[in-house]
């Protein structure tokens, strides 16, 4: 994936919290068109909102499959914020108690090697994961494992969980494992100052 820059970074945060903010005053949610094509590239995306000053999890959904960006991200900003099953729909009066992070992820690369080699060809800090085996599937962002303190092969177990599975199902035949990697923006504070997030292994 080649990288996306601040100002486009920016941009997608700027939209999500804009999408947010448009479903609650209109009832409904509607796709904003954008000028130029930097946004219109397209990648896999996910977009995860949490509480301010907690940071606590408030809702994540994206998106696998290459969007257009600007679409992803406005598709996937509404689906966090009111479709997370996990979580009520967001209300208004959260909006500046809430903090918006977005992944933009690298195509993902299917892992060809024995089971027993998969741990050592995961970069704990650097890849995401997902599995599949028949119709489950389960999706890990690469910050959430260093968020956690998981090893390489902690990581591959809860992402088996994530899909419903046991870690066991890794050794079925039928199960697919993919790796990727994400660039990741977030607001420092509600409608604040953004950056351009950098996770690291705990051992780096």
């Amino acid at each position: 994936m080649k990288m996306l820059n601040f100002r486009d970074g920016k941009a997608l945060i700027g939209l999500a919290r804009k999408t947010v903010e448009n479903s609650l005053k209109n009832r409904k949610f509607k796709l904003a068109a954008i000028e130029g094509k930097s946004l219109q590239r397209k990648a896999g995306v996910f977009v995860t909102i949490n509480t301010y000053p907690e940071r606590m999890l408030r809702g994540c959904i994206g998106f696998i499959s290459a969007l257009p960006l600007y679409e992803a991200v406005q598709r996937a900003a509404h689906a966090a914020a009111f479709e997370d099953p996990r979580f009520p729909p967001i209300a208004e009066d959260e909006l500046e108690k809430i903090v918006f992070e977005i992944s933009v992820l690298t195509e993902p690369k299917e892992l060809r090697c024995k089971p027993s080699e998969y741990a050592s060809n995961i970069e704990i800090g650097s890849d995401g994961l997902i599995v599949q085996c028949g119709p489950s599937s389960g999706l890990l962002l690469p910050q959430v494992a260093v968020e956690q303190d998981w090893t390489a092969e902690e990581f591959l177990d809860q992402v088996c969980f994530k899909a419903g599975l046991t870690p066991d199902y890794l050794h079925d035949r039928s199960t697919r494992l993919w790796k990727f990697q994400a660039q990741i923006f977030a607001e420092k504070e509600p409608s604040g100052e953004i950056e351009e997030v950098k996770i690291h292994s705990p051992t780096s």
